[in-house]
């Protein structure tokens, strides 16, 4: 079936939970020079494989290359993730790349939501056919809508509620015009959705304006864990305290309030990369089959505090810490790198 026939049925589909089980995931080894510069390059290279391995472990890995990077890229990751050649910008395959969702009737599809580099701050001509060439390669119709947004925007319980950030699904440079209301209507037979929760973000501070899988992630239907900025002088101190009064006083799909959790950032870094576009939070951790990865950033207690208070969230799951320095040095996270591939039901 593809993408029209699929359009032309009016069929509805649901986007499953990240902890739902994973056919597999997918990532993009497409870090340049060009883009992330020569001092950081080489240290990107090794997180994206780190990432990958740690990963292949408990699922398998899909890792798109571009053909003169093959042989780096493969000595570099090792036999246990499968590398597929494709041309690429960047490596942020979780935007880039399509949202799988499930179909009433069990089939499965893929989203492609027109990635446009985050509203035109990036050469994107190659990435914004990532989501067709995955859809291809997975062998499920691919889905094309008429918004503009990507996958970090998304965050979903499973059960039919979704967190979302105003500054970037609703930002004139993805979407011009569009309403709140008109949005909600575009997307909730998309993504199976009945209630979305809507956090302010914040526009124009770092690439993607603002990503939801930067300040609030379910770790299972009913219970949301949210970034707390503990340094006042940081422009996501008042947000993110925002973001705590609406999710506390919020109800999800079903009309039961939230349980929410506090995750502060740390307060150190390590030097060797502290940057400004420093990404230093734990709420980009990535859920795959049997382990949650982690960020950690050097600072012991917040590390800590962070792996605890996920291995009390997930108790059937190992809790995996990697340093990411050079990925969080360029705005990003392990969850911006990879995008899940459900199994079906």
């Amino acid at each position: 079936m593809n993408s029209e026939e699929l359009l032309a049925s009016e069929a509805r589909f649901a986007l499953p939970d990240e902890a739902a089980p994973h056919e597999c995931t997918w990532m993009a080894f497409g870090a340049s020079a060009a883009i992330w510069g020569r001092s950081l390059l080489t240290g990107v290279q090794d997180n994206l494989a780190a990432i990958a391995r740690t990963i292949a472990q408990y699922e398998s890995v899909k890792l798109l290359v571009r053909d003169a990077e093959y042989e780096l890229a493969a000595a570099k990751c090792g036999t246990a993730v499968e590398l597929i050649v494709c041309s690429l910008n960047d490596l942020w395959v979780r935007d880039s790349g399509p949202i799988f969702v499930q179909e009433t009737q069990g089939q499965k599809a893929a989203l492609d939501f027109n990635f446009n580099g985050w509203g035109n701050k990036q050469a994107h001509r190659r990435d914004a056919e990532v989501a067709r060439f995955i859809a291809q390669q997975a062998a499920v119709p691919r889905v094309v809508t008429d918004l503009v947004l990507e996958g970090g925007s998304i965050e979903v319980d499973g059960q039919g509620t979704a967190l979302m950030t105003e500054s970037s699904v609703l930002n004139a440079n993805r979407n011009p015009g569009l309403s709140k209301a008109d949005c909600e209507a575009i997307l909730q037979p998309l993504l199976g959705l009945q209630k979305i929760i809507w956090l302010p973000g914040i526009a124009g501070r770092d690439i993607t304006d603002g990503h939801i899988d930067f300040y609030a992630r379910f770790a299972r239907p009913g219970t949301v864990v949210a970034a707390l900025e503990l340094d006042s002088t940081s422009f996501d101190y008042e947000v993110t305290r925002r973001h705590l009064e609406i999710l506390q006083a919020a109800t999800d799909a079903d009309g039961c309030p939230l349980e929410v959790i506090e995750i502060p950032g740390p307060e150190t870094v390590r030097p060797e990369f502290d940057s400004a576009d420093f990404a230093a939070g734990y709420i980009n951790f990535y859920v795959f089959n049997g382990a949650v990865l982690l960020p950690e950033f050097g600072d012991r207690a917040a590390d800590r505090r962070a792996q605890n208070t996920l291995t009390a969230l997930f108790p059937d799951r190992d809790i995996i810490t990697l340093n990411i320095d050079a990925i969080a040095a360029g705005g990003g996270g392990i969850h911006c790198t990879t995008q899940q591939e459900p199994a079906l039901d």
